[in-house]
Formats: C-alpha cells, structure tokens, sequence
C-alpha cells in the first residue's frame, strides 16, 4: 500500500489517498488470436483480446485479458484487429496471429479453459509489441518453468494430487 503523508486511516473506507500497488510476477510476449467487443464505455470496440504462445508450429491458448490500454490505443487496436480479421460471429472476432503484445500478470495457474493448460492470473497488457514478429512471442515451455519456479518459490502452491482414497 502507499499512501498520501497527510492522510488518515479511515476503517473500511477506501480513497483515493490509499492505493494498493501489485508489482507483476512477469510478463509475456503473446499473440492475439481472437478479439471481442466489450460491454458498456466499450460495446463498440474491441477490447478483450484472447491470447496464445508457440507449443512448436502451433499456437495454443492461455489466457484473455482486457486491461491496461487506454481508450485511444483500444480505438487503434479495434481498427488494427477489424483489418486482420479471419470471420466473426456476433461480438467474437477470429483473428490472424499477426499481433504481438507484453502481457503482465500475477502468477500462473493449471487450467483446462485454455488449450496450453494454464492460465495467467489477473493478466493486463503492459504494452503492444510492434517490435516483435508473432514467431518471435514466447513459448509453452517459458510459461511452465515459470510455472516450476513459482510453485518452487512458494508463489503459489501446487494443486493437490487426490488419491483414490481421499
């Protein structure tokens, strides 16, 4: 938490004195593979992206995230993504892996949501990475050593394994 010098503690009330800051477990470099509008301020952009890393020649899915640009650079990247677009069906839009963006987020989990099999916890985009080619993203076997070194480090426990007899 920080806070202003001059502000009081006021229980159960939050302000804008008080901010709670989170600093990133990592980051990745991903590709955007489908692209969807949002809802209220954002029904008519696209704005929750859905990305993936390299499993080999093949991208497979590991999370979606929907935070971290600003209304200027989502109108950017809704005429960018509307311009690669594959097909849509309603608010999804499939879209070619042509971008890459850095995506920060608080610790990894197994998941069966996502064709990689885990999850990034409260993911946001840190930046879009027009300096990286989509082959150049990162891969399935960067986000499971840092999956080992997070459940090694204690970050986050793993799963327990249930026995027939639990």
């Amino acid at each position: 938490m920080i806070k202003r010098v001059d502000a009081r503690y006021e229980a159960g009330r939050r302000g804008s004195a008080w901010r709670k800051v989170k600093r990133a477990y990592a980051t990745l470099d991903v590709v955007i593979t489908r692209a969807e509008r949002g809802h209220g301020k954002r029904a008519g952009v696209l704005s929750d992206y859905t990305f993936a890393v390299w499993d080999g020649p093949q991208l497979v899915e590991i999370g979606k995230a929907y935070s971290g640009l600003t209304d200027v650079e989502i109108e950017l990247m809704t005429r960018r993504l509307e311009a690669i677009t594959i097909s849509h069906s309603g608010p999804y839009h499939l879209v070619k892996p042509e971008l890459v963006i850095e995506v920060a987020f608080d610790g990894l989990q197994k998941s069966q949501r996502h064709s990689g099999g885990f999850a990034l916890r409260f993911p946001r985009i840190a930046r879009v990475r027009d300096d990286k080619q989509p082959h150049e993203a990162d891969t399935l076997a960067t986000v499971k050593a840092l999956f080992d070194t997070q459940v090694d480090s204690g970050h986050r426990e793993q799963p327990p394994q249930l026995s027939l007899f639990d």
